[in-house]
């Protein structure tokens, strides 16, 4: 069971609510995954005419805990303001903090992602940060108050996987007590499962499942992954060797004279 700023979830999967097909399947790919957590755009939701009514409450129908996120937001004014519509209108201190700083790979602004940490946890949000494997910006975030990492496997929406292992095993050896949350850039069950392997708490993703044939199966494989991978990090894996080991011992083998 993860546990974020006090509050324990029972799945380590989290799904984000955006390009599903129909709300049906977003709530069908949500039952199957288990997941307890969904990202939601507050985008989807208009301050004072609720023109996001039905959304919101299909999202409460699921069950589970709500992080609204800051998409698309490039300066910290824009993510601030953004995170207090935030709070009104889902009734929550949670908040996922995106500050986009380039167009492209839509990798964060760390000098703003930084400031507008700092303002909104002064401000009681309790925040959740979409940030790379960088292991001086994961500190400088926690400094700022966070107690949560979400570094990025791969660019949003790329299904590239996890692009950087050695950056991502780094970050997750220097803070071995933070929790942290592989955010986008996933593709595959498999590579989920990698994530888990690595002691990450949870894994967060949105397009591989919406955009898959069948979402709800997609969002059940990455339910399996994810538990899969949890359960071989506490299992306390073999270390890899170069040498072969036989794993059937010599001792007793009939020899042929």
């Amino acid at each position: 069971m993860a546990e974020f700023y006090g509050t324990e979830v029972a799945s380590r999967l989290m799904l984000g609510t955006a390009q599903y097909p129909s709300p049906a399947i977003l709530e069908q790919a949500f039952r199957r995954s288990g997941a307890g957590i969904a990202t939601v755009s507050v985008r989807r939701e208009a301050g004072g005419e609720r023109a996001g009514g039905a959304f919101w409450d299909l999202v409460r129908q699921l069950g589970v805990k709500v992080l609204p996120n800051t998409a698309g937001c490039h300066s910290v004014r824009e993510a601030v303001t953004t995170a207090h519509m935030a709070r009104e209108l889902f009734d929550t201190k949670w908040i996922k903090l995106e500050v986009i700083g380039h167009a492209d790979t839509l990798q964060p602004d760390p000098f703003g992602l930084v400031e507008a940490a700092r303002i909104l946890t002064d401000d009681g949000f309790e925040v959740f940060p979409y940030t790379t494997e960088d292991v001086v910006l994961g500190e400088r975030l926690l400094e700022a108050g966070c107690k949560v990492l979400m570094p990025w496997g791969a660019p949003i929406g790329t299904g590239l996987g996890l692009t950087n292992i050695y950056g991502l095993r780094t970050l997750r050896a220097q803070f071995p007590d933070i929790p942290m949350v592989v955010d986008a850039g996933l593709g595959l069950p498999s590579q989920a499962a990698m994530a888990m392997e690595m002691g990450f708490d949870a894994v967060l993703l949105n397009t591989a499942v919406a955009k898959a044939g069948d979402p709800a199966a997609m969002a059940e494989g990455f339910a399996l992954g994810v538990k899969a991978g949890r359960l071989a990090f506490e299992a306390d894996p073999m270390e890899p060797r170069d040498m072969a080991a036989p794993s059937t011992p010599l001792i007793g083998k009939a020899f042929l004279t």
